[in-house]
């Protein structure tokens, strides 16, 4: 019995790394066929035989089937792994909290978006023209408006953030710079600038940490 509760934290840490590395797996085999054949042409079976694992691990991993999975491809391009860890307590969201001076502190937030949308506009542009091909398909529907729904949510955190430290421009309430947030580092103006402009990701960074601070915070 003692030697059985000793192996019990390592199996449940050892089950929860593989359970990662095969989310992980999935994920990247998913979003690769997504961006190359679009999504309404990968099939699971396709997914499931890229990721080296059997279709019944693959409904587990995206119990609600295609639409689930195209959801797991976005979480997971988001995050930048398959680590069960909120986005708020991940290292740079951490290093944004710490940073003492407001500017900078937005500055390193505008870096870590642009890190984000590198990731995830080449997924979020092919769901949007899979949702706007196919406007009856609602499970893909509601895949988009929950990630709408989820960045809007996201927004409020570094907006309660600066509220809280009392660096917001007078009259603006942290709804309010939520909001701005949301609208700014969207993927369509990520996309906008940097592929239809022809800035360079560094323009873009520079140009969302010099907007946001304009916007936000007091003079």
């Amino acid at each position: 019995m003692t030697e059985q509760k000793k192996r019990r934290p390592y199996s449940s840490a050892l089950r929860q790394e593989q359970a990662e590395a095969t989310r992980q797996r999935i994920a990247g085999a998913a979003r690769e066929l997504m961006i190359r054949k679009g999504y309404a042409d990968t099939t699971m079976a396709e997914v499931a035989r890229a990721a080296g694992v059997a279709p019944q691990t693959l409904y587990t991993s995206a119990p609600g089937g295609k639409p689930a999975l195209a959801k797991l491809v976005y979480d997971i391009t988001l995050a930048g792994d398959a680590r069960p860890l909120p986005q708020s307590d991940r290292p740079e969201v951490q290093a944004i909290i710490d940073e003492p001076d407001p500017a900078r502190k937005l500055a390193r937030y505008a870096a870590m978006a642009t890190g984000i949308l590198r990731r995830v506009q080449p997924v979020h542009r092919v769901l949007r023209a899979a949702a706007a091909a196919s406007p009856a398909d609602t499970r893909l529907q509601e895949v988009l408006a929950d990630i709408e729904h989820e960045r809007l949510k996201g927004s409020h955190g570094p907006a309660h953030h600066l509220h809280a430290l009392g660096v917001l421009r007078p009259g603006l309430p942290p709804a309010g710079a939520a909001a701005q947030i949301y609208v700014l580092t969207s993927t369509e103006n990520f996309e906008k600038l940097t592929e239809v402009c022809g800035w360079t990701e560094a323009e873009y960074e520079q140009w969302l940490a010099g907007i946001l601070a304009a916007t936000l915070l007091q003079t």
